[in-house]
């Protein structure tokens, strides 16, 4: 399986708004957020992925077709990095993909992580406990955040 992630590039940024989409579908499951009165949901943000030096938006493809894309920002703390959107699509799920992309996206920034879900959704906590436990050989430290 040949993987890709390159940075998505300013034409490339309604790529990633329409997999936004199909994103927080999938994720209303788990925080409630409505859609707007356009059938959209609202990701105020995404702009500053072209405007903003610590934010960077990455798309994923897998034999050269479309399978994903993660949202990375370098937050406040030194050197700390933050997956503020990670997604791929179902069709390449379940099969691995994640972990060499999220592996190789960590690669791309040394430093510190930080990665939040919802704290409803379990499917995605196994997953990201199984990632970094893998790629810190279980030298990581999980917190909840107070809501």
């Amino acid at each position: 399986m040949k993987v890709e992630i390159t940075i998505a590039t300013l034409e490339e940024k309604f790529i990633i708004r329409n997999l936004l989409e199909l994103c927080q579908h999938d994720s209303s499951e788990f925080n409630a957020k409505n859609i707007g009165d356009f059938g959209l949901f609202d990701y105020p943000y995404l702009d500053h992925y072209w405007t903003d030096p610590n934010r960077y938006p990455f798309l994923i493809r897998v034999e050269h077709k479309l399978a994903g894309f993660v949202l990375v920002q370098k937050v406040d703390e030194p050197a700390t990095y933050s997956i503020i959107e990670f997604f791929i699509l179902r069709k390449y799920r379940q099969q691995g993909l994640g972990q060499v992309v999220a592996h190789q996206i960590f690669d791309m920034f040394p430093g510190r992580w930080r990665v939040r879900q919802d704290v409803e959704n379990e499917t995605a906590q196994l997953f990201w406990r199984k990632v970094v436990a893998r790629y810190t050989n279980n030298r990581y430290q999980e917190t909840q955040d107070k809501v």
